[in-house]
């Protein structure tokens, strides 16, 4: 069997993620940072569909964890045949209502851990002829949203730029892809404090049909996946209407804070 290993797999779009994958038959490497929600987690997904789950507890913000999560990407008792980079929060307040130091600890979980953890799995999968990455970003790396939506963007600059590097290797059968959902219902928005009851219902999208609209992508050989009929119009507008006017309206859309 194939093998995915997923960060952030505990609850949200990882956890989607792992239930999707798991039903269509691959093993599972998660990492998340709670050790017994990610033990109950495996041991669900073991037990609905007979697969191998391995358990990673981990901290992506700190070298410690980021290390173990990153060996095992290079070697382990099966080789990983996806990686799903989704381990990302948000921080509670603007700029300057943040400690420095919790920014810093997003840009090491949305940038650092991204970088490593595709560094670590690519020589492998363009050795075996195949695989695939997918970094999960958001519609915030169009638009201007602080350091989220900067480290966000990131994430597609650079998702983009290693699938430029890889291009033509390994008979194209090695794929990375950035994933930019909208707001999906998940405990994202109230761990970071956020008040989204102003979001109109229309805006929301579903979990699962966020993981198949990713994966269909990703089987089509997408450079970036926006999900969504609606983010797909959003995006494409944010291309035209001036930056500076992007900034105003995206920077209060859906940041109210508790």
């Amino acid at each position: 069997m194939p093998t995915a290993l997923i960060t952030g797999a505990t609850a949200g779009i990882g956890a989607a993620f792992a239930r999707r994958l798991a039903s269509d038959g691959f093993d599972l490497v998660l990492v998340a940072r709670d050790a017994a929600r990610l033990e109950d987690t495996a041991r669900d997904l073991r037990g609905a569909y007979g697969i191998s789950a391995e358990t990673l507890p981990a901290d992506l913000s700190a070298e410690e964890g980021l290390a173990a999560v990153e060996e095992r990407c290079r070697k382990g008792p099966a080789d990983v045949d996806l990686l799903v980079n989704n381990a990302g929060f948000g921080n509670k307040g603007t700029f300057l209502d943040v400690p420095v130091a919790d920014e810093v600890t997003m840009l090491k979980v949305h940038c650092e851990a991204v970088l490593r953890l595709t560094h670590a799995v690519l020589p492998g999968m363009l050795e075996r002829g195949r695989g695939g990455i997918v970094n999960v970003s958001s519609v915030s790396a169009f638009a201007t949203r602080g350091t989220y939506g900067a480290s966000k963007a990131w994430v597609v600059s650079f998702s983009q730029g290693v699938a430029q590097d890889i291009a033509g290797r390994a008979g194209g059968r090695v794929r990375v892809m950035a994933l930019c959902p909208g707001f999906v219902r998940t405990e994202f928005h109230e761990r970071a404090g956020m008040d989204v009851s102003g979001i109109p219902e229309f805006m929301w999208l579903d979990r699962d049909k966020v993981v198949d609209a990713a994966l269909r992508d990703l089987r089509r050989g997408v450079g970036i996946s926006v999900p969504g009929a609606q983010y797909k119009a959003i995006v494409g507008l944010s291309r035209l209407v001036p930056r500076d006017l992007v900034g105003r309206l995206s920077s209060r859309a859906g940041r109210s804070y508790d």
